[in-house]
């Protein structure tokens, strides 16, 4: 159990590389990540259950296995912060999502999937990056919560808001189901796991595989989506991966203004910035090939398939560059301290 706990840290680590990995191993042999696109059977709202949808689910069960009746405790004793996040959640990302789309002039199918990542909650490592950049993790753990829990309304409301243009009916109940299913269904079952199980010390030592677990399932969704889309990641050109960076970049920017201008101090700003920046991209790929109302769209999925990849980079990039800010600042302030000694 122990070197397997040892190589759930390393993968935790190194997130970025375990994704960029699969991603082209599968873009070289698209077959090898062909099972994770199997359909199994279709919901009474005729979305598809997929290899990739169960993968989902457990990759939010392990959420949910991290999750405790204190996570739940700092909704209602800090609903301001939430409140904030949540706000900056379903503003920020989807209104510049829907700014980029008209300014690139991007063709409808991949609109629709840069408006769907927006719309999501945040993304499911984000509490990751919190931790590693030190900021404020109880903060990340309850925005994650808040917008989660919201996302089976707003989601589908401000896709159907704000792509209401597409050239494809956008209908609410579809989303709504598949976001209960994916979501918050498999949240609630690790949460309930970890309220009956917490103090079981095998389940503790389970408990620290979970990270591993939510990197491979990561891992395993960028693969399918690679196997099904790959052939199309070039096709439009450099548009989509400018596309995917303005949108991420100036997400994270953007949280950090927010931040800033509501007087949060240097952990919230750090964690909303993350929070904000980061979307559940394997959500929305998710949603993107499984939902009845994307079916003529398969090339919504694109979009998201790229995001899954570039957010897990870059919020592991930004996460090291705040560390790396603290750690220069700890360094600056101990030459500074022996100066003063010296004199």
């Amino acid at each position: 159990m122990k070197k397997l706990q040892k190589l759930a840290k390393l993968m935790s680590d190194h997130t970025a590389i375990v994704v960029i990995a699969f991603a082209v191993i599968t873009f070289i042999y698209p077959a090898w990540m062909g099972w994770v696109n199997h359909a199994w059977f279709s919901d009474f709202a005729t979305n598809r259950f997929t290899s990739q949808t169960f993968i989902i689910g457990i990759i939010m069960m392990s959420m949910g296995m991290s999750m405790t009746t204190d996570d739940f405790r700092i909704l209602a004793k800090r609903p301001l912060d939430i409140f904030i996040g949540a706000a900056a959640q379903y503003c920020v990302m989807p209104f510049l999502a829907y700014t980029l789309v008209h300014l690139l002039h991007l063709p409808s199918d991949l609109a629709l999937g840069l408006i769907l990542v927006g719309c999501c909650p945040g993304g499911v490592s984000s509490n990751v990056m919190s931790y590693l950049c030190h900021g404020d993790v109880a903060f990340s753990v309850g925005m994650t919560t808040a917008s989660t829990i919201l996302a089976p309304v707003m989601t589908p409301l401000l896709v159907s808001l704000l792509a209401s243009g597409a050239t494809v009916s956008i209908k609410a109940f579809p989303m709504f189901v598949s976001i209960i299913e994916t979501v918050i269904i498999p949240v609630a079952i690790g949460f309930a796991l970890n309220a009956s199980l917490g103090k079981n010390k095998k389940f503790n030592e389970f408990q620290k595989l979970m990270p591993a677990v939510a990197v491979l399932g990561l891992a395993f969704v960028v693969g399918g989506v690679v196997n099904s889309q790959g052939s199309s990641f070039f096709t439009s050109g450099l548009v989509i991966f400018a596309a995917v960076f303005l949108h991420n970049g100036l997400g994270y920017l953007l949280g950090y203004v927010v931040g800033i201008f509501t007087r949060m101090n240097k952990a919230k700003r750090r964690t909303i910035s993350i929070e904000v920046g980061m979307q559940n991209a394997g959500m929305a790929t998710n949603l993107a090939t499984t939902t009845a109302q994307f079916a003529t769209m398969p090339n919504a999925a694109i979009i998201a398939a790229v995001s899954c990849v570039w957010h897990s980079i870059s919020g592991t990039i930004l996460a090291g560059f705040f560390a790396w800010l603290d750690k220069k600042t700890e360094a600056e302030g101990a030459g500074v301290k022996k100066v003063k000694e010296a004199a």
